[in-house]
Formats: C-alpha cells, structure tokens, sequence
C-alpha cells in the first residue's frame, strides 16, 4: 500500500491534485495506494497516518508548508516530501526539510508525471532495501533509509537510527561498509554516514539532522563534498 498525503487550503487544488494523481496511478496500473487530503498543516501534523509520499503547499495559513515540514521532520517523518507552491523564493529553503521535489504552480501534467516516475522508482527502492543483522541467535531487519550513521566503538557497531534508536552488534566497519550501497559515506575512520540526512559540513564535523553532528576527517572532506553533489544529482534522475 502505497499512502499519499495532499496538504493545501485551496479545496480545488486538492482536488485537482487528487484527481491527477489517481490518473497516474492508474496509467502506472498501481492498484495498492491511498491518497488523504489536509485543509491546513495543524491537521496533517495531528494525523496519526504514515505516509509514504507528501504533497505540500507552501503559502497557507499558520503554520505554513515550510512551518509544517520543518515540524514533520522533528517528528521523524521520513515522507518524500514535494512542495506544490507558487513561490520558487523558498526552493533553496526547501533542501533544509530535505524536500524530494519542488513543483511550482501552475505545472504541467508531464512535470507531475516526472516526479511521479521518480519518486515510485525511489519507494521501490526503499522498499527492498534493508540490512540484516544477526546477534547471536536472533537477527533483525533494519531499512537503510532508516540509518542515520554508523560508528564502530572497540569491536562494536553502533547503528543510530532516523527514530532516536541504536542498534549495536559485533562486526567491523570494514565489513559493513561493504553490505550498504552508494548513499553511504567513510567519513571517518570510525563513521559511516547517510547521505540522504547529510545537511552540511563544517569545522570537521558533519551537520546532520537535530543539530546532531559526527566527525569528518580532515583528508575527507572535498571527497564528502564531491560525494554529496553526485548523490544529488542522481536523485534528481
């Protein structure tokens, strides 16, 4: 089941949005989804729904699109996020809530159809996408869109997670480097970090979200800027 979320205080709008987000849908012969409509953010931030996909208009009443996404994602939604806005003055502030896409009012039917292609293809690829760990004789599932970072403490691995919780288990970081895919990062001896909640970098540290931070070392730091600018660009495929 695939769970859309359409926020605007503008009622055609969410119907307008609705309607072709059905027709794609169905074009795609996706059969398993769910779209829910929000008149304003206070609604969607009480909504006890998880959602997959986030259409989200920028200019509404208090809180705004933005006021909105920043307090979803200290919540720790992880929605692929897309504003549908008539401002584009906000695009460089939407990276800051690691916006997926920004739409800007009116677009086209191929502009949507765009970021619709990209965005199944992103949650097909969350979707089979998980690290298995193994402790002693129990294991356990852990989605990579759900790791934060990584760091090896002695002979151990702590895996710090999107929900505030940590994972730890005998291995090397060698070895686990090696089981994760491109939007992992060594940027430290001792890290491994994602980039997909990589917000910046200063200082030898690695900005990432909740003012939390981990260490870059000195000789890295060009190869993380150079790493997050090509991992942007292939999320923009």
């Amino acid at each position: 089941m695939i769970h859309i979320a359409i926020c605007d205080d503008e009622p055609y709008m969410l119907k307008e949005l609705s309607h072709k987000l059905s027709q794609y849908m169905k074009k795609r012969q996706i059969l398993d989804y769910q779209i829910s409509c929000y008149a304003d953010g206070q609604s969607l931030l009480k909504s006890s729904q998880d959602f997959d996909l986030l259409f989200l208009d920028i200019q509404m009443t208090h809180p705004d699109g933005m006021e909105t996404a920043k307090r979803l994602r200290k919540l720790g939604n992880q929605s692929l996020l897309i504003f549908v806005t008539i401002l584009k003055e906000y695009v460089f502030e939407a990276f800051e809530v690691r916006a997926f896409d920004y739409l800007v009012k009116p677009f086209t039917d191929h502009h949507l159809r765009r970021t619709m292609d990209r965005a199944m293809q992103d949650l097909l690829t969350r979707a089979s996408q998980n690290l298995l760990i193994q402790k002693g004789n129990a294991c356990q599932v852990v989605p990579l869109s759900q790791i934060l970072y990584c760091e090896v403490l002695g002979r151990k691995i702590y895996i710090h997670q999107t929900d505030g919780t940590t994972l730890d288990y005998y291995d090397r970081l060698e070895r686990l480097e090696q089981r994760l895919d491109q939007r992992f990062f060594r940027c430290h001896r001792s890290y491994l970090v994602n980039l997909d909640y990589v917000c910046g970098c200063q200082k030898g540290q690695v900005l990432l979200p909740e003012h939390m931070q981990i260490p870059v070392s000195r000789l890295r730091e060009k190869e993380l800027a150079q790493a997050l600018l090509c991992h942007m660009k292939e999320r923009k495929r």
